[in-house]
């Protein structure tokens, strides 16, 4: 895995295995949502494993979300 990330001038900052639904979890830092889309891609199409991503954001990333206006109306609102 590390070698894959690496080739998407990536890193893998942590790589652990867990109980319960998923037996591992890494993290991984890439470039762009595109280059983590293709490992994604590449790594659930030999179907071995079953991949789940979940981006993170920063907190100035947060702090400028929380300043755009979005219109936006709920159900029955």
């Amino acid at each position: 895995m590390t070698h894959a990330v690496e080739a998407l001038d990536g890193k893998v900052r942590s790589f652990d295995f867990a109980f319960g639904a998923d037996d591992a979890i890494l993290v991984i830092e890439l470039p762009d949502n595109v280059s983590a889309a293709a490992l994604s891609l590449a790594v659930s199409a030999t179907g071995l494993v079953a991949v789940g991503v979940v981006p993170l954001i920063t907190p100035a990333e947060i702090d400028e979300a929380a300043k755009k206006s979005v219109a936006y109306t709920p159900p029955g609102g």
